[in-house]
């Protein structure tokens, strides 16, 4: 009865347990100095350990409830840990709890932190990202408003402007249509609804034909394009044959785009470890380096009125990061302004 007494969680009962051992104690020593013939200096003896014994029994109990009442709310803290640590509550509230609580608090406080920065990072990138969003689906959709209106008004008659403003308005929603479908791609990457084929293939021939396909496009702004580092001997690789031409395509058009007229795209292919080191090199206008952090966010552009002049949609470099990241790879950038842009990225060897 008395432990449960203790154990109810009112620290009340403790003051009256103090209360009654201390007039408990009171009484005890007044008995003694009546009816026993006890010099003065042994009843402060007495007296004195009395007060010592009360001072540690009183701390033990005190000791006492602060544990057990720690210990019940650390059990319950721990009872909705064990989804994540399979550890028994016994292991979580034995020993020093309330250096381990303390310790508990600061990693939970710590953890919160990085929680609230990587929510409020994401909302800002979210805000970001609606907005370029509806800036980019915005241009194009007024520009196909104004043809649109324009033949409506009366040009639909003129054999001389119609089929201009159709043509023009069919490029609009092409390049509509291409913004959706990168967005669809990388939406499908992100949540792995679009799964890697891996296949062994000759990465050098890879790189042969996406030179072939972007020759045209080179050759309007007279940009060669060079493999280096190569021999003739095959050069196998694991990977998503498909979505690694869609990384190439989207590299070299970028060196083409943003390149420097009548100058060189450079492919260059270096053993590294157990994997291949591929570079794309330009020697075109360059980024500032405040840019470069931010070069693979989507809609990001380093300069919007050559980006409009250019065209693009602003999504190939995202798409390529998901892809070389969705292969257990890293692609990264280095750049200086007047010099040129190096893109880098690694691909496993096939054995």
């Amino acid at each position: 009865m008395f432990k449960n007494f203790l154990n109810t969680g009112n620290p009340e009962n403790l003051s009256w347990v103090f209360t009654l051992i201390t007039c408990f104690s009171l009484i005890i020593n007044c008995l003694l100095f009546y009816f026993i013939d006890l010099s003065l200096a042994i009843w402060i003896v007495i007296l004195i350990s009395e007060i010592i014994c009360i001072y540690f029994l009183f701390k033990k109990l005190i000791v006492r409830f602060i544990y057990d009442k720690i210990r019940l709310i650390y059990k319950n803290i721990a009872t909705k840990r064990l989804g994540d640590d399979k550890q028994p509550i016994q292991e979580w509230v034995k020993g020093d709890v309330l250096n381990r609580v303390q310790q508990d608090v600061e990693r939970w406080i710590e953890l919160k932190n990085l929680e609230i920065a990587t929510l409020k990072e994401l909302e800002n990138f979210r805000k970001d990202f609606l907005a370029n969003v509806s800036h980019e689906l915005k241009t194009p959709l007024t520009t196909l408003q104004g043809y649109v209106d324009t033949l409506i008004d009366g040009a639909v008659a003129d054999p001389d402007v119609n089929m201009k403003y159709l043509q023009r308005s069919s490029f609009t929603i092409e390049r509509m249509i291409t913004m959706v479908e990168d967005l669809e791609t990388i939406t499908k990457l992100e949540q792995n609804t679009d799964p890697l084929y891996i296949t062994k293939f000759d990465f050098i021939a890879l790189v042969k034909e996406v030179i072939d396909i972007m020759e045209l496009k080179a050759n309007t702004r007279n940009i060669q394009m060079i493999i280096q580092n190569h021999t003739s001997v095959p050069v196998y690789v694991l990977a998503d044959k498909d979505k690694l031409r869609q990384v190439l395509i989207n590299l070299i058009d970028n060196s083409i785009k943003y390149g420097r007229q009548s100058g060189k795209t450079f492919i260059k292919i270096y053993y590294f470890e157990q994997n291949l080191l591929i570079e794309v090199e330009d020697n075109g206008i360059g980024i500032d380096e405040k840019h470069l952090q931010r070069i693979f966010e989507r809609f990001y552009r380093v300069d919007k009125s050559r980006s409009r002049e250019v065209g693009g949609t602003g999504l190939g470099l995202a798409i390529v990061k998901h892809i070389i990241e969705a292969h257990d790879q890293h692609i990264n950038v280095r750049s200086k302004v007047g010099v040129g842009t190096t893109f880098t990225f690694t691909l496993p060897l096939a054995n």
